[in-house]
């Protein structure tokens, strides 16, 4: 028994943490930060002040996780973030085909709490900092309480990273920072918006509903608010959509995003207890008598808030025209997404979205502060303007810079340099190999590892596919929209293309080559060639000849225009780097087909080329003469991990029984670890919640594999793989002069393939 004496007064409990990195903010971010910085041998502290981790990716707001993929809506093709992200993204798939956000919850938890170098401090909200005596620029500790165990937090470290949303570490600390809409003459910006549309994006709740199999009344709480009176578009409510799919019940935009923030929330439960009562109660849904409200959230989503200055601030120029910078070390590429500050309550469309024509690299210096010297920044606070943060703030892409923010705090405490100090030439190159090493793709840079023994060594194949025949399958699909092939070229004449289109008249078929105008990009915006040619009513051959010469790999489009009198013969054939594309529409990204702005708001008009989820998706049935040499072996050590201009991967021959590579050496090496990058369909954004997806392992990832020494013995073997990447450590060094891996071809119609064999001693 435990009793005390009536005293003045009580301090909680104290504990004192100290480790290399402090994060705070447990979304997608901090915890890809601190998973990133405790594989490369950081101590950290992840301090998240909610029960669990994800933030609007988690079980409390269950919002879906999207980035550049855009939900296959946009023109970025295989541009899913890679690294520790894609490692989330591709076990939830695993696991959780049907979007459920508790499981992902799970997920987060359990990648987090496996790591031994990562302590994990749940409900623990951070309220003060404190400086270095020495120095008022630099964080020496932040405190803050766990209401849990009523236990104050005292955390040291030379380093932090705050990827709180709000930037309380930053505030706190008097980081530098911004609230609100830049004019568009401070940097030049023309999709700048006005005070009248508003500075600030809102918060979101959402709510689930469930039939239950029988009737179920509603009465509604006194605070719920009448939204045919409200809210404008009230007309849009339906019994369908539920969650994330009402992303536009959103308020707050004209307030403190921060300050305001409970006045903020409950106004949204008004809204959300009101759009139920119309649902239920208005006598419009009558398919709504057996649904019950399963789950309404208790904490708002947020967009925005506070973002804080780095010495380099991302504007919208950088993402539409997608410019290089020599510190690039992560990407985005959702569409230029802001939306109306009154949200539900605005006549306005719930967003306005612009994409680019492709992906976009951010810049180190956007993710640190310019005057704390020891600060990362994380998630959607880094220095960006308020027209480029409504690309950078998606979870994915702030995923992706929170491992770049990871390694760099790793290489800071090894080099002992301040995170500036980590952008000198010499130590950013090794940052940007270092995360390229982990899969995190930086458009235009390649992984050029010297410790890599793959490159010194003599590369065989079993097989290499050559591109030529997708055989048709029996039914012809009549045209909707137009389509194109993708068929990754090399240096030299385009090769000769034959199809068979089956036209239910007389008609005429017009076909066009293209290209894309910008590298690594595709967007289909180059026409090279074109033809119309006449088709006869029934099954047509087509042999096209296309008077074009490439001077370098390349992907070429070819693109079949929209005819209704025609129908189109597909392929059962799957294969890595290879897809076809529609010019379809999808609303939810604002895709209607073309983006054509109706007013110089400084982006590109340009048509909209996606493919299609599967089961749909199948590739034009078609012949290539001559064949394209483009799935080689070499392709596994030419520093890229990703589908870019051309596959970058070795596919085997689906003839082949017993795919494998071989790596020889003229002279013995021992080698420890093995690293592999398998096909998980780098262009399947893997959405996390409200989506069910038709498979949990992606068709082209091979599942079985072996690895066997230069005496033919395995010596290493897998049959259950779904990830991306492989590590394979051995217990004692092995002695080989070879080295192969055996692959089993994922099914009949997906041959086998791989991105990248790394070997180290």
């Amino acid at each position: 028994m435990l009793k005390s004496e009536a005293i003045n007064s009580r301090n909680p409990q104290t504990k004192k943490i100290s480790a290399d990195l402090v994060i705070v903010g447990g979304g997608l971010s901090g915890v890809c930060c601190a998973i990133t910085a405790a594989r490369a041998g950081t101590q950290v502290i992840l301090v998240q002040d909610r029960p669990v981790l994800g933030g609007n990716s988690s079980s409390e707001v269950r919002l879906w996780v999207l980035g550049a993929t855009s939900h296959m809506g946009n023109n970025n093709r295989w541009a899913r973030e890679g690294g520790v992200i894609d490692e989330l993204l591709v076990e939830n798939l695993y696991r959780n085909p049907d979007s459920n956000p508790l499981i992902f919850d799970s997920i987060l938890l359990e990648k987090v709490i496996t790591e031994n170098n990562i302590t994990l401090l749940l409900n623990t909200a951070i309220f003060e900092v404190k400086k270095v005596d020495s120095n008022p620029n630099k964080i020496a500790e932040i405190i803050g309480f766990c209401s849990q165990n009523s236990t104050r937090y005292e955390l040291a470290a030379p380093l932090f990273c705050d990827a709180s949303g709000d930037g309380i570490v930053g505030f706190l600390s008097g980081a530098a920072f911004r609230m609100g809409a830049e004019s568009s003459e401070e940097f030049g910006e023309k999709f700048a918006p006005t005070s009248e549309y508003g500075e600030l994006l809102g918060h979101s709740m959402y709510f689930y509903s469930k039939n239950v199999g029988y009737p179920v009344s509603y009465v509604a709480p006194s605070f719920a608010l009448d939204v045919t009176q409200k809210i404008p578009k009230f007309r849009s409510f339906n019994t369908q959509d539920f969650g994330c799919r009402l992303w536009w019940i959103e308020y707050g935009g004209r307030l403190d995003t921060v300050h305001d923030t409970e006045q903020i929330k409950w106004e949204l439960w008004r809204v959300i207890y009101g759009v139920w009562d119309y649902i239920k109660n208005s006598g419009n849904f009558p398919e709504a008598e057996n649904l019950t409200l399963e789950w309404v959230g208790t904490i708002p989503g947020k967009r925005e808030s506070r973002r804080f200055e780095g010495d380099y601030m991302l504007v919208q120029q950088d993402i539409v025209e997608q410019r290089p910078h020599h510190d690039d070390v992560a990407f985005g590429g959702w569409s230029i997404d802001l939306h109306p500050a009154d949200g539900v309550f605005s006549e306005k469309p719930g967003c306005n979205q612009w994409h680019s024509k492709g992906l976009y690299g951010i810049p180190y210096r956007c993710f640190y502060s310019r005057n704390v010297e020891n600060l990362f920044l994380a998630g959607r606070i880094i220095s960006a303007s308020h027209v480029a943060f409504g690309s950078s703030r998606v979870m994915a892409t702030s995923a992706h810079g929170g491992q770049a923010v990871g390694m760099a705090a790793a290489l800071c405490s090894r080099t002992k340099q301040s995170p500036r100090g980590l952008g000198e030439p010499r130590y950013l190159a090794m940052l940007q190999q270092e995360l390229l090493k982990t899969g995190q793709h930086i458009p235009g840079l390649r992984l050029k590892d010297e410790k890599d023994l793959t490159q010194s060594a003599r590369i065989t194949a079993t097989s290499e596919l050559l591109l030529q025949e997708l055989a048709e399958e029996p039914v012809a699909v009549p045209m909707e929209v137009g389509v194109a092939q993708m068929i990754p070229v090399l240096p030299g004449k385009m090769p000769r293309v034959i199809f068979h289109p089956y036209a239910t008249q007389a008609t005429e078929l017009d076909i066009e080559l293209r290209v894309c105008s910008r590298p690594d990009s595709h967007s289909p915006d180059t026409t090279m060639d074109q033809k119309t040619i006449r088709l006869q009513k029934g099954r047509n051959c087509l042999h096209l000849d296309f008077d074009v010469h490439f001077d370098a790999p390349a992907y070429a489009y070819f693109l079949v225009k929209k005819n209704e009198q025609v129908a189109l013969k597909y392929t059962k054939q799957r294969m890595t780097g290879l897809l076809s594309v529609f010019n379809s529409i999808n609303p939810a990204v604002s895709n209607y087909g073309k983006q054509e702005p109706t007013e110089d708001i400084g982006v590109d008009a340009f048509e909209f080329w996606c493919p299609q989820r599967r089961p749909g998706g199948k590739n034009l049935a078609l012949r290539i003469e001559p064949a394209v040499a483009c799935f080689k072996a070499e392709n596994i050590r030419n520093g890229l991990q990703r589908p870019t201009h051309q596959p970058n991967a070795w596919v085997a021959d689906p003839t082949d029984v017993a795919p494998a590579l071989t790596l020889s050496w003229t002279e013995t090496q021992r080698i420890s670890r093995v690293e592999l990058f398998f096909d998980t369909d780098l262009d399947h954004p893997a959405e996390t919640v409200l989506m069910r997806h038709p498979e949990n392992i992606s068709p082209f990832c091979v599942r079985s594999f072996q690895l066997l020494n230069d005496r033919n013995e395995v010596i290493w073997q897998q049959t259950d793989n779904h990830q991306t990447r492989q590590i394979i450590e051995f217990p004692k060094p092995l002695s080989t002069i070879s080295l192969t891996v055996r692959v089993e071809h994922p099914s009949g119609t997906s041959p086998a393939s791989l991105f990248e064999v790394r070997c180290y001693s």
